[in-house]
């Protein structure tokens, strides 16, 4: 559970660096892309949502049976997320030109 936890933790300081730096330097570029940045902002709240239960269950102490549920919940949530990603935006990213430390767009990992 320590590894699921520091990764919970990456995670979470990932998508907040996206939502702070990564989505509005995309969005100045490609105003057309709004709508998909809305929808992968969405995820990310989910997503915490998700962690939020995730970490309840964990240090609740419920059966492991419990834990494995949530943990595909986050896991069927993050392969669907990723694939949007990546087929909406892995071109813009490439060519993107983004004058920030890495750290901050995309959180400490």
């Amino acid at each position: 559970l320590l590894h699921c936890r520091g990764f919970c933790t990456a995670l979470d300081q990932h998508h907040r660096g996206e939502d702070r730096a990564l989505f509005p330097a995309i969005e100045a570029a490609h105003p057309e892309l709004a709508p998909v940045l809305r929808a992968l902002t969405e995820d990310h709240a989910m997503i915490d949502v998700l962690l939020t239960a995730l970490a309840a269950a964990a240090e609740g102490g419920v059966p492991p049976e419990d834990l494995e549920r949530h943990l595909d919940g986050v896991g069927a949530i993050m392969e669907n997320h990723f694939a949007f990603e990546e087929r909406q935006l892995l071109g813009v990213l490439e060519a993107l030109a983004l004058d920030a430390d890495p750290r901050d767009v995309l959180g400490r990992l």
